[in-house]
């Protein structure tokens, strides 16, 4: 073994490591919606077992894994995308999404062992799958936090900044892989080596800061809050509590509100307060507080002659398209259309 290979052995092995550690704190982490972790847990599960395929591969030259070391990245970006399209609020239609973007590399790879007689040129559909899911992760991204309705209210924004971050991640694996492609077409993978040493301590370090943020921003409650959370308090009392709460101060009308502000307002852990809403509306706090928001609009749409984009930010969306997707979604019209609705009742009244 040379000393490149040598160099190069070390570091998918602790990316691999570090993924693997990952893929445990985010499956306890509390993100609203059970399949978003699955999800985000198979993309850090299938990252470890792709970089411990490369250590194997560069590091001892062992040859029978390379179809398989080359076909998992294929699934990169499918599981990122949709982990984050779990959080969007079409639950219903999420399965036939998931097995479309599942299916979608079997058919491309498919297509590729019919079509194309050099196994080398995986590397350019891989490079193409990391391009497309960067840019439907950044289509997701400009929905604004607000899309993520199946997220927990306080975790709403956060999310959103994360996908940002993953679509730099997807970026810059693309770059690195397109590299890699280009140095086995021009010069046979000899530079490969020192291509994946160069590019994974950087990605080790995105990897670390993430292990060192992550059980801070999405850490599960604790025990003593579940602890302070019997079954018998969660009762339809305190999501009355909750209506109340809200009607009377409009604190819905705040974009940042959060899930901890509300229980502290009310005295309650925050686990608690969620768990109400969820047995007795079958939704998230941030759907119910968004119910709130839409009533609050669609008064103002009735009453008012406020421009669309105003009465969004003045109801407490961060952005007029989600606010547009919700309020459709919810009155079954758009928001103009129902102003003119409205008005045509009021005028044949």
């Amino acid at each position: 073994m040379d000393s490149s290979a040598m160099l190069t052995f070390p570091l998918p092995v602790m990316t691999a490591a570090l993924c693997s550690a990952l893929a445990v704190l985010v499956w306890r982490a509390e993100l609203g919606c059970r399949r978003a972790n699955l999800l985000f847990v198979a993309f850090f599960g299938l990252s470890a077992v792709s970089s411990l395929l490369v250590g194997l591969r560069f590091g001892y030259g062992l040859s029978p894994l390379i179809p398989l070391q080359r076909i998992l990245p294929l699934y990169f970006g499918p599981f990122l995308y949709l982990g984050f399209a779990a959080l969007l609020p079409d639950a219903s239609g999420f399965l036939r999404r998931a097995l479309r973007h599942l299916a979608a590399p079997v058919a491309a790879l498919a297509l590729f062992w019919l079509l194309v007689a050099d196994m080398r040129q995986l590397d350019w559909l891989i490079s193409a799958s990391y391009f497309a899911y960067a840019a439907a992760l950044l289509r997701l991204w400009r929905k604004g936090p607000d899309a993520l309705a199946q997220a927990r209210l306080d975790r709403a924004g956060l999310l959103h900044r994360w996908m940002l971050r993953a679509v730099g991640l997807l970026v810059f694996v693309l770059l690195l892989d397109t590299a890699i492609a280009a140095d086995f077409a021009l010069f046979g993978g000899s530079h490969v080596p020192a291509l994946i040493s160069a590019g994974t301590v950087p990605l080790l370090v995105m990897l670390l800061v993430l292990l060192s943020v992550l059980p801070a921003v999405f850490s599960a409650p604790g025990r003593a809050a579940a602890a302070a959370a019997p079954a018998g308090r969660v009762t339809a009392d305190t999501e009355e509590r909750l209506r109340h709460l809200l009607q009377e101060e409009q604190l819905f009308l705040d974009p940042d509100l959060s899930v901890q502000r509300l229980a502290k307002r009310l005295h309650i852990p925050a686990r608690e307060l969620s768990a109400a809403v969820n047995r007795t509306q079958g939704q998230n706090v941030s759907q119910y507080v968004n119910r709130f928001r839409l009533a609050h609009a669609a008064g103002l749409l009735e009453s008012s002659d406020r421009s669309v984009t105003d009465i969004a930010a003045g109801s407490g969306f961060l952005s007029r398209s989600n606010f547009y997707r919700a309020f459709q979604r919810v009155y079954g019209e758009t928001p103009s259309q129902y102003r003119k609705s409205r008005a045509a009742k009021e005028a044949d009244a």
